[in-house]
């Protein structure tokens, strides 16, 4: 049974404000909405009100859920515009990232982090990936965590696909050395 046929009973009755059903599609999408506001505002209490909001808004818009995709990505993009309503809130301009590091925007941007054999916990990686400056974490988290690709980052996020690839060319960059300092302090 797909995610789709699943949930279409789920929806129906939260169209007709079944309180029961909205609860059910809550526990069924809460963590992991909350985990991808959480990878993109790196602050729990604000993770925690963007999820909140986020399903507010997906329950009173239920009637322009239109079920072409699937309930959770649906859901997924309204918590991933929220955390960056909230990301424009707090002033933070990617292409000022670019400023700070001496590349132009628009300029291609290719390091060669390799396939560096960096043994690393998924707890250490977390961390180091918490640890990153915000927009390179953005970035990484909608490239890596939550799929989408340059073209859809930039519109996302209102920047050119070059500085979206240079971004994450350097969040990579930056990650991998991260790693290689925890595993040099630790030799």
């Amino acid at each position: 049974m797909t995610e789709l046929s699943r949930n279409h009973d789920l929806i129906e009755r939260c169209r007709k404000g079944e309180r029961k059903a909205q609860e059910q599609l809550y526990r069924q999408y809460f963590k992991a909405m909350y985990n991808i506001s959480f990878r993109l505002l790196n602050n729990q209490v604000e993770a925690e009100d963007v999820m909140q909001e986020a399903f507010l808004t997906a329950f009173l818009k239920i009637e322009e859920y239109r079920g072409t995709v699937s309930f959770g990505s649906w859901l997924k993009r309204i918590v991933i515009n929220k955390s960056i309503d909230v990301l424009r809130l707090k002033r933070i301009k990617l292409e000022e990232l670019d400023r700070e590091t001496g590349t132009e925007a628009d300029q291609e941007v290719d390091y060669d982090v390799g396939e560096q054999e960096i043994p690393a916990t998924v707890f250490k990686i977390r961390e180091a990936v918490k640890s990153l400056p915000d927009g390179f974490r953005i970035v990484l988290s909608l490239f890596y965590f939550e799929g989408y690709d340059h073209s859809e980052i930039s519109q996302i996020l209102g920047i050119s696909e070059s500085t979206s690839r240079s971004q994450l060319v350097r969040a990579r960059k930056r990650l991998a050395e991260l790693l290689n300092e925890e595993k040099n302090e630790n030799n």
